[in-house]
Formats: structure tokens, sequence, C-alpha cells
């Protein structure tokens, strides 16, 4: 959500905290500022919007120093103003904060009584107003920070920097992500390795509940209660540089378009296709005695993971339960012996996945994480990483980490079907090779991006738009719905297609684009029998299929998008790619915000 950078430097940083704070912006937000140490005194800018009109305001009135904080605010409490924007700041100190500080109301209502002056309606400024009044009652800088942070309840990642100190910043992270990076007599805070990565490739990644003092000479760590402790410090395998379009109108259209490599990447880091061996690390738990496994995630990973139980239920017959990650955490279902708990997340870092992780391990849940930041706090609380070689994922909207994602899961699948001798030898190979060769054929699909744009510009009319999938093209179908709502701003929801005659169907009429993801084959007949019942009420048909499918659905669909044949093990990850494609399309049509769409942020690390 929020992203925070600091830099205590050796020269002038503002320009250098502006270009940190772009490599930021895949995290979403809505305003955004910077203030700088210099002479002693601290000076700030902020704005509403975009990052470029803080560099607009930057360029009218520039501050320079050689300390400083930035920051790219999601708003939570308070509109997303310059009034709201961080960082937040007093004579004698400046902060950012990324999260929610739970008891904010009752700390803001002490330090007024106090005599503290209140400038903002967010959540934030209780941490600079508290850090200003020890200041005030003659605490140093690093006690007063202490004090502050021991009052704090929520979660948090800070920064903060004072007046008249050169060479002091503090950050403190507590269920928000907070890394330190080390350089040569220089030194950088951010909320995550991409925001520093052209700086420095020495990093500690912070662990909960853990404060830094950073000077120039290094980093001093701390808990609460004040004990030094040790942060390892790694070698980060974030590459360098300026991470760039090449081309593309958009970063989703980049991503998007990279679905082959990162499918044939993920593939071999776990596959040898000489052997159709599958080498997957040393699963925690003993396969041939698991009963059982638990499957949560949020957002996109989540429908991943509902494909994911599809797959091992069919193939490896082991009976498979999936929650919501935010439902999860609280609802604290009864599990019983030790089991496989599978969490999956792009970041790493999302709040509820890492809660509802601590509470399968607290139910004896072995766990393993399907993860694209093998350096998160979920990679660092789990048993086992599966790591799915995405790259970096600039675009709000996940597109390549949910089929490398899938790519793992089916890796994943095949091994415990293997081993519990659920799978013939001749069945699996057939999986095997259907899923080595998916990258060509995904990169077919790629081709028919002009079929794709014709739909786009019909549907892009629409107030609605329903999409069906049955069996494990259900959440396929709920996956191309969610990317639609996120980019476009058109309400489209998902419906398992025997379920539309349950109710759905009272919405349809000539108005409602009907997308249905249909490849030939099992419940084929069944799907089309339910898009006939959509037909006969008027309902716009559009689907995807292959050429055999094509054959049937042609006199009753008005759109059919023929995609490659394929094993049926592997349609659900092939019929992902033009779904995303479409939404991306119609976005494209609409004029929206297609890298960076409102409300939305990329890493949800607070509730």
């Amino acid at each position: 959500m929020c992203g925070i950078v600091g830099i205590l430097g050796n020269q002038s940083v503002t320009s250098i905290i502006m270009e940190a704070l772009r490599r930021l912006e895949y995290r979403g937000y809505d305003s955004a500022g910077i203030a700088v140490l210099n002479n002693g005194v601290l000076s700030r800018r902020r704005a509403a919007g975009k990052l470029d009109n803080l560099a607009k305001l930057l360029k009218m009135d520039p501050i320079n120093g050689n300390l400083g904080i930035g920051h790219t605010r999601w708003a939570t409490h308070g509109a997303p103003t310059e009034n709201n924007a961080h960082p937040h700041m007093t004579d004698r100190v400046a902060v950012v904060h990324n999260g929610i500080i739970e008891n904010h109301i009752a700390l803001r209502k002490e330090l007024t009584e106090l005599g503290q002056e209140f400038k903002s309606e967010t959540d934030s400024e209780t941490i600079v107003q508290l850090v200003d009044y020890y200041l005030k009652q003659g605490h140093k800088h690093q006690e007063a920070a202490f004090m502050a942070l021991k009052r704090l309840e929520g979660a948090y990642a800070i920064a903060m920097i004072f007046t008249s100190n050169d060479n002091l910043m503090i950050g403190a992270r507590h269920g928000a992500p907070l890394v330190v990076g080390f350089g040569d007599n220089e030194m950088f805070l951010g909320s995550d390795s991409l925001a520093i990565a052209p700086l420095t490739t020495k990093v500690a990644y912070m662990a909960d509940g853990i404060w830094t003092v950073i000077k120039r000479e290094g980093a001093f760590f701390y808990d609460m209660e004040g004990k030094e402790v040790s942060c390892p410090i790694q070698k980060t395998a974030l590459i360098t540089g300026t991470i760039g379009k090449n081309g593309y109108r958009h970063y989703m259209e980049k991503e998007l378009h990279e679905h082959p490599i990162v499918i044939g990447q993920t593939l071999r880091r776990f596959v040898n296709p000489a052997t159709h061996q599958i080498n997957l690390p040393y699963l925690p738990f003993k396969i041939t005695a698991l009963k059982r496994g638990i499957i949560t995630a949020c957002g996109s990973a989540y429908y991943a993971g509902y494909i994911g139980r599809y797959w091992l239920e069919e193939y490896a017959r082991l009976p498979i339960d999936i929650d919501i990650a935010s439902e999860m955490r609280y609802r604290d279902p009864p599990i019983e012996g030790e089991g496989m708990g599978l969490v999956i997340s792009q970041s790493g870092e999302t709040a509820d996945t890492l809660a509802a992780l601590r509470n399968l391990k607290k139910n004896n849940q072995k766990i393993i994480s399907i993860l694209n930041n093998e350096h998160s706090t979920i990679a660092r609380e789990s048993d086992v990483v599966l790591g799915t070689d995405a790259g970096v994922e600039i675009a709000v909207a996940s597109t390549k980490a949910f089929t490398a994602q899938l790519t793992v899961l089916a890796c994943l699948t095949l091994t415990i079907a293997k081993v519990k001798h659920k799978i013939t030898a001749e069945h699996r190979d057939q999986c095997l090779s259907a899923l080595l060769d998916l990258p060509s054929r995904v990169a077919e699909v790629l081709q028919l991006k002009e079929k794709i744009q014709e739909i786009a510009k019909f549907i892009a009319n629409a107030q609605s738009v329903i999409y069906l999938g049955r069996g494990i093209m259900y959440p396929v179908a709920m996956e191309g719905a969610l990317k639609l709502k996120e980019i476009s701003y058109i309400h489209a929801d998902a419906y398992a297609a025997g379920e539309m005659k349950h109710g759905p169907i009272a919405l349809i009429d000539h108005t409602v684009p009907i997308i249905s993801v249909i490849p030939s084959g099992f419940l084929f007949e069944k799907t089309l029998s339910n898009l006939q019942e959509a037909k006969a009420r008027g309902g716009h048909i559009i689907v995807f299929t292959d050429q055999r499918g094509a054959e049937s659905l042609s006199p009753i669909a008005d759109k059919v998008i023929i995609l490659p044949t394929v094993h049926s093990f592997v349609s659900p990850i092939l019929y992902t790619v033009p779904v995303q494609m479409l939404a991306y399309e119609a976005a494209i049509t609409k004029g929206t915000d297609v890298d960076q769409p409102r409300n939305l942020a990329k890493s949800v690390t607070v509730e």
C-alpha cells in the first residue's frame, strides 16, 4: 500500500527519493510528499494526485538536503488531499507511515489536551505529535522515538528524521514491511527492496516488532524492550536500474506479454524436461501420510488457489479446504492433525494472508508458500517456499504472477499425485508434456490481440457483464470478472454456469454480455446448455473455446475466440491469458488508468 523511502546520503537526496518513489508507484497511491533536512531545518513539499504533481511543485519550489524521507499515500483515514499527505511534520520531527494506528483516537484526544495541535485528519499524524510531545519534554531524539513507538497499537512501517540531526533516521516495523539498505557511508530505508534497488544490493529485512537507529556508519536494531538484536544483511536478487515498459503502452501490457517467459522460467526451476522429473524442495511432511490440505490467499492468488484445489482433489485425490485469508484469520476453523497449509501471495506481505498463515501454524500445519518475493515476511515464516520466478510485477492488477502461481501449483499437484500413487505414469507424463508445451501455446494466444480488441469495444459500453465457467473453469471466470472490475470499472460477476438459473438469469437481457470460458471436453455440453438458456433471454454470448468447441458454439455465440487445443490439465492456465487481455483492452477503450486503477493498491499490507 503506502510507499516509504528514506535516504541518509552524501549529496542532495531530493531527486533520488523521487526516483525511488516512482519505483513504488505500483503499490497504489493518491498523494505524495517529501521532507528533507538542510542546515538543521526541515523542509517539506506535498501534493495530491500523481507523483508528477509533486515533481512540478519541486521544480517550482525546490528543496535540498542530504537527509530525507518520501512517501506515496494510499488514503485510509482522511481524504486524499495535500493536507493529509505525508510526511507529517512539526518544527522538530518529520514522519512517514504505512499502516493503521488503531488507538489514534485515544492518543489524539490525549495529545490535544496536552497542547499538541493536529493539522490533518489522519491517524498517522498521531505518531509525529507523540514524538514531538516527548521531544518538548526534553527527551533526546532516539529516546522520544522509542517512547512513542511503545504506545502505538496497530500495523505500521515508519520512518522519521529530526531537526538539527543530519546523521539520524529511525525506522520501525510492526505488521508492514520495511527494509534497510547499506551503502558506502550512506544508508537507505524502503517499503521494499525495489525502492532502493539502484542504490544498494546489501539489505536487511526487518522483522516484526523491530525498530532501527540508522546512521551513516550503519544500522542498529532493537526490540520493543530496547534490547539490541541482530538483523542479517542479505544480497538482494533484484535487478538494479530503471524498470521500463520496453515499448509497450502500459506495464500491464508488457507483463501480459511476459506470460510465456514466466511460465517457462518457473518450469525450469522445478522440471527437468529431459528426464520428465519434477524436483521440488524437501516438503516438510510425509506425502504418503498426507490426508488433507488447506489453501488460503486473497484476490487473484485466491483464485489460483481455487484452481489448485480442483487439481489436488482430482489428480492427487487429496481433500482440500480453501478460504479467503481475510475470513480464515478470524473464523478459527477446526483443524485436526498435522497437514499442509498452502498460502499464496505475489508480494509475500499481504497482511490477511500472513495472519491466516500464523493461524495455520498455530494449528500444527506445515506451511508451503507460493511467492514471488522469497525475501518477504511470509517466506520467512514458511516451512518451504516455492518461488514463481515471475520477476517484478509493476501493474497493480496481477497477470504473469497469476499464471506463475498456477504453474507451481501444477508441479506440486503432479508431485503429490505421483507419490500417493493416484495417477498413472502415462497420465502424469501427458500432463507434464502439456505443461512443458504451454509457453508456446500461450504465445499463440497473445497473437489474438485484434480479435480480443473487437470484443473489448463492445463490452466497454456495458453496465454489467456476467462471466460463466464450470468445474475448474469457474475460478478462471472469477479471475476474468475481477480483472474487468479492477481496471475498467465495469461491474462484472462470475458464476458457476450451473448456478445461473438459480438467480443470476434474472439479470440477463440484450444489454448484458455473457462471457464464458468453455473448452471442449468434460462439462462442455452442460455449459453449452447454460449458454443456450442465456441466449434465449437475449444475452449477448461471447465464448473462449477451442476448435472443437467452436463447432457447437458458433450457432448461438455472437463472438467466438478460438484458442489452441490443449490438455485439460493446463486449460485453466491457457484460458486465463485471454480473459486478462480482454480486461486490459476494455480498460484501454474506456481510457482508465490501467497500471494504477483508482482505490487499489498492489500490496495490501494492512487490514
